[in-house]
């Protein structure tokens, strides 16, 4: 059985786009593809080339491998790779006996029974088996001994084991697929509900644990806790094949992360010793950036990134819109009323690519940019080819605009794509700013700016405003301003009294006595880093013209679709348009500490000092890294074993965007290039979903 790696691109999605695409070319050899040093774009790291016929053949998938699909490929995409359909491997399907099937699934007893009754009943031409992640010898030995059984061998040409079992979000975001760790079902998830196992109940409660829940439960067992941290280390192993990168592995001491890491590291030292002629490491595994730092880290560390409200537009999407896998259903006016569409959010829609981690007023006036180019470039089109209106080019006499037709009909298709991407943001933005008026997040995002200098008056008045309609927002904001407080800051009677104030709102207080609960562990027990106050900021500005812009586009937009009398004036009133302060999360100053020293400040220097040192180069024998001292890396992956968050995402973002690799000591570094920081977490979590998680735990004891 072979291991199936992939060429190096530019960011995690790019890997995986060429693994995927390679993937469905039959897994050609690697001569054939691009070379690990090529610059050659993902969307181009296809084997099929513009001239050459691809081989037709049809794509099986299991629910976890059509998610990892989904999220990085489109239809399109499958067409261009030859795959004329797509099909549910448990569900009933054609025989076709003329193509060739791949199937693309995760390595478990009931997908490989499967699939050799599939190959028993010569459903397809030949079979090409690739498994998410690493089968067992056991499942392999299993369906060896079956297609023996059944005189089926001949019909399986390649068994690939992929390593893809994992979800890219954005560029450089990821989260372990639900394989590995079983995500909370939420109906406003950015992760997939898992399909029940066999016999199992749909709905159990324990087939939606997160893994939080997993790693924090008073009641989980020794081997429920290994079981966890072995799913985590295999998916992270995925994502590091994938990459083609073997990074030193920092991890504190103590808790669920430096399992994961001890984990990782034995994986990874055994994968070298062991792979005869090479690994997925055999270039030596280093980027553009020379050998990458990988940073595992605990969830408690800090959970105010969990729960606090977001300003910027990729977070907003996922906190009020509930996106899952890129895709958001909105209401959208069309026809005369308003109907409900989906849009899926990914790297291929310029606009979401460009302002995905912008503040939401900056979105707001980019849209009025981008619409006034779309209006420009069409009437220049009209103007040359004399017709009224853009969709009119049928009207033209050919006879005497043939070269003007030409030029008309190639740029269409261009700017009608540009026109549906820009009607999708302008429904997202309207409805992102019904429910931010609604919910009142701009006043809550605000004052979780400078939680920390927020009044116990000012606090109580929050709480109290009936005009916010979710008490969960109001419990968010409490938990942001309890977790960031010194204690001094919170005494007894004035936590009593947020208590009762909160009460009053209805909602759960599990979170809340949870999050008591924790702080009053990580004060006995000193572990943890100390509550998250914010760093030097720099104040925010003022985008005065994002919302007004938007809103004369919107009200134009209402009137063209039929619905008269409707605007966004109503919506705006009372909505405040301001860009946020700079500030970085605890997570962002503890990897600032590991990444570049020189720069860090003196608290997250001694907090990251003690983290324990792994070498997976070192061999499998060897003992654990010593410390090497201070070192600057120029590329991280930031990993959060209990789940993470777009607002931390974005936090670490901001920070690689302005920091630039520092002259000289760079380990492998480019002078003058910035920072490069891929984020993943066990699961994407929106905030709902987290509070449910911390009032799950709160009940189990």
């Amino acid at each position: 059985m072979s291991t199936s790696t992939s060429s190096q691109g530019h960011t995690l999605r790019d890997s995986q786009v060429a693994a995927l695409t390679s993937l469905l070319s039959l897994n050609p050899p690697a001569s054939s593809l691009p070379s690990s040093s090529s610059t050659t774009p993902a969307s181009s790291l296809v084997p099929n080339s513009a001239n050459a016929i691809p081989t037709w053949k049809v794509l099986i998938m299991d629910k976890v491998a059509q998610d990892v699909v989904a999220t990085s490929l489109r239809v399109q995409d499958l067409r261009d790779q030859g795959v004329t359909l797509h099909m549910q491997l448990h569900a009933d399907r054609p025989s076709l006996p003329d193509v060739p099937a791949i199937y693309f699934v995760s390595p478990t007893s009931a997908n490989i029974k499967r699939i050799a009754q599939d190959l028993s009943k010569a459903l397809y031409a030949s079979s090409y088996i690739n498994f998410t992640s690493a089968l067992p010898r056991s499942l392999l030995e299993e369906f060896a001994e079956t297609v023996a059984k059944d005189g089926t061998v001949e019909g399986v040409e390649q068994i690939y084991d992929q390593h893809l079992d994992f979800l890219v979000l954005s560029p450089s975001l990821f989260s372990l697929s639900p394989s590995l760790s079983t995500p909370t079902l939420s109906p406003s998830s950015s992760y997939t509900t898992p399909t029940p196992a066999p016999g199992t109940k749909p709905g159990a409660p324990e087939s939606y644990k997160s893994t939080y829940e997993k790693l924090n439960d008073p009641k989980a067992t020794e081997n429920d806790i290994e079981e966890t941290t072995d799913r985590i280390s295999r998916g992270l192993f995925s994502v590091l094949v994938t990459m083609g990168q073997l990074p030193l592995i920092r991890a504190p001491r103590g808790n669920a992360a430096e399992m994961v890491a001890r984990k990782l590291d034995a994986r990874l030292r055994d994968h070298v010793a062991s792979s005869r002629g090479g690994n997925a490491f055999t270039a030596g595994g280093e980027g553009a950036f020379g050998r990458p730092l990988l940073v595992i880290l605990d969830r408690n560390i800090d959970l105010v990134p969990m729960v606090s409200h977001s300003w910027t537009y990729q977070a907003l999407v996922n906190d009020v819109l509930g996106m899952r896998l890129n895709r958001v259903a909105v209401e959208a006016p069309e026809a005369g009323r308003v109907t409900k569409k989906s849009y899926d959010l990914d790297a291929k829609d310029f606009f979401w690519a460009k302002n995905a981690a912008q503040p939401f007023p900056q979105v707001a006036e980019e849209i009025d940019l981008e619409l006034n180019k779309y209006k420009t470039d069409a009437s220049e089109i009209t103007r040359s080819t004399g017709v009224g209106d853009i969709n009119d080019l049928s009207q033209i006499d050919l006879s005497s605009n043939a070269a003007n037709l030409k030029a008309a009909i190639t740029a269409l298709p261009e700017l009608t794509a540009r026109k549906h991407t820009l009607d999708t943001h302008m429904n997202i933005a309207t409805a992102l700013l019904q429910g931010i008026k609604n919910r009142g997040l701009d006043t809550l995002f605000q004052m979780e700016e400078s939680i920390t200098k927020q009044t116990k008056r000012e606090i109580l008045e929050a709480i109290r405003d009936s005009s916010k309609e979710n008490p969960e927002d109001k419990l968010r904001l409490l938990l942001c301003f309890y977790l960031s407080a010194s204690d001094s800051a919170m005494p007894k009677d004035d936590v009593a009294e947020y208590e009762r104030a909160l009460k009053e709102t209805g909602v759960d207080m599990g979170p809340w006595e949870y999050a008591k609960k924790l702080r009053d562990i990580h004060r006995m027990s000193n572990l943890g880093a100390a509550p998250a106050q914010p760093a030097t900021s720099t104040p925010g500005g003022e985008l005065l013209k994002g919302f007004s812009s938007l809103s004369n586009r919107f009200t134009d937009r209402l009137r063209d679709g039929g619905i008269g009398g409707v605007g966004l004036e109503n919506l705006i009133s009372g909505v405040k348009n301001f860009l946020p302060a700079r500030k970085d999360f605890v997570i962002t100053r503890l990897v600032e500490a590991l990444m570049d020293p020189s720069s860090a400040s003196t608290q997250a220097l001694q907090d990251t000092d003690d983290y324990l040192l792994f070498d997976p180069r070192a061999g499998r024998n060897a003992r654990q890294a010593p410390s090497r001292g201070r070192q600057t890396f120029n590329e991280a992956i930031v990993f959060v074993v209990g789940g993470g968050s777009y607002v931390e995402f974005t936090n670490l973002g901001e920070y690689a965007a302005r920091t630039a690799a520092g002259p000289g000591g760079a380990q492998g570094g480019v002078q003058g290039v910035r920072r490069k920081i891929t984020y993943g977490a066990t699961e994407i979590v929106p905030p709902a979903d987290f509070l449910k998680s911390l009032g799950a735990l709160s009940r189990a004891g």
